[in-house]
């Protein structure tokens, strides 16, 4: 059990960072646009 529990927090934690890091992304595009 504890074990899913920890894949289940990484799983929740990975996301979160590749969100931060496509918004990073749209920025860096638009300044390079603008």
């Amino acid at each position: 059990m504890a074990k899913g529990q920890d894949v289940h927090k990484s799983v929740k934690k990975e996301p979160l960072k590749t969100a931060k890091e496509k918004r990073a992304e749209k920025r860096e595009k638009k300044a390079k646009k603008g």
